[in-house]
């Protein structure tokens, strides 16, 4: 119980009483106090499991994941997450429903929310589509709520939308902070956030967006660099900007990769589509134009094959910080002489990081779990220390 204090102490000292019935959309719609509050309890439940001690607060009940995209480490992660915490995972698969036949948001979000208590959803594809589709899910919910239709509102979890990438880029930060020691260690610490060579070409903006919409707010020095016309969402790097002017940190754009790695103490290369081709496809895609988007992706290949150069090597590493920066990478790389014949990383650097790469994965479920526990209870305090008192064994030994 002497440890599982020090988690509760943690949250006793901060403000996070708007997250309880709550959902989770972007990283920086939320407090700083939130966003520690998510690391404190993912930390915690974390603490639990590897303890032997059961986390779940549910005797039953449906998490219910909505995957627009393929994954493995998020999906994964969310069925972890949920059968952590007591949930049983349901995953709607629209080729299956009755969506094809022209259901509606509102009827799909309240048929399927009955029993659930958590709603993931993954929606990056197209730019201004997939954080909106969300929105209107929450709100179908919340209505079936308050009409009396569902007996509890479903917690929404962003997992991934055309905007951030909140529970990858929480997991990575959550990394970051027990890599270096704490918080209090981040201050000026340089993070470059490059852009690197696939040979695909419609990797989706959130994860890029997500790293300077969140690292910013540590007082930390975050690089954004990417060849011309590699561009983000310029809101988005609005809030890096003003993040970075409230935490004393700098928020810096080049389109130079060595000069973001040199002297760099973490590293995120990482390929991602131009703003404006996203935007572009996301209109070709609604009116129906395949012929346009097979030109777009062909244009968009050969613009990537002009910058093969960026490319995550041993001697980029060496420029960082005493050569010894955190490599970072939301997974799956593309590996050169691996994966690709030519790609994000060098074969000899993504192995020497493999074991870090695996770790950096491993708070994606328990950031999940944390964020429907603060959702969930309106003291998580008081659950943490019921579930200690408990002390309902996870696995008979």
């Amino acid at each position: 119980m002497a440890y599982i204090n020090q988690y509760i102490s943690k949250l006793d000292q901060l403000n996070f009483k708007d997250m309880f019935g709550g959902d989770f959309f972007l990283t920086w719609e939320k407090s700083f106090d939130e966003i520690t509050a998510t690391f404190t309890v993912a930390d915690a439940l974390r603490w639990l499991r590897e303890n032997n001690i059961s986390a779940r607060v549910f005797d039953s009940g449906l998490g219910v994941s909505l995957f627009r995209d393929n994954s493995t480490r998020t999906r994964f992660s969310f069925a972890s997450a949920c059968n952590l915490l007591g949930l049983e995972v349901q995953d709607l698969d629209e080729g299956k429903s009755q969506i094809a036949h022209g259901e509606t948001v509102r009827e799909t979000a309240n048929m399927i929310s009955f029993m659930a208590d958590v709603i993931g959803i993954r929606d990056d594809m197209y730019i201004g589509k997939g954080n909106t589709y969300m929105r209107e899910f929450a709100r179908a919910v919340r209505e079936g709520h308050i009409d009396g239709n569902l007996e509890q509102r479903p917690t929404l979890v962003n997992l991934q939308c055309d905007i951030d990438h909140p529970t990858q880029i929480m997991a990575d930060m959550n990394h970051i902070i027990h890599h270096f020691g704490g918080v209090d260690k981040l201050k000026g610490k340089k993070v470059a956030m490059t852009w690197a060579y696939s040979p695909s070409y419609g990797k989706p903006l959130s994860v890029p967006q997500g790293v300077i919409g969140l690292m910013t707010r540590f007082g930390m020095e975050v690089h954004l660099a990417h060849p011309e016309g590699y561009e983000v969402m310029p809101e988005v790097e609005e809030v890096a900007s003003r993040n970075a002017a409230a935490s004393g940190g700098k928020f810096i754009k080049s389109n130079s990769m060595a000069g973001a790695f040199k002297n760099a103490d973490i590293v995120y290369p990482k390929s991602w589509a131009p703003f404006a081709a996203m935007e572009k496809r996301t209109s070709l895609y609604g009116a129906g134009d395949f012929d346009g988007i097979k030109a777009l992706e062909k244009d968009l290949l050969a613009q990537n094959a002009r910058h093969r150069d960026w490319e995550c090597t041993e001697a980029l590493m060496k420029s960082s910080r005493d050569g010894q920066a955190l490599y970072l990478h939301c997974l799956p790389a593309d590996i050169t002489g691996v994966s690709c014949k030519e790609g994000e990383v060098a074969a000899s650097v993504f192995d020497r990081y493999r074991v870090s790469l695996y770790k950096q994965a491993s708070h994606k479920p328990y950031v999940i779990a944390a964020m429907i526990f603060l959702s969930k209870f309106k003291c998580p305090q008081e659950t943490l220390g019921n579930l200690v008192s408990r002390n309902l064994l996870r696995c008979f030994s």
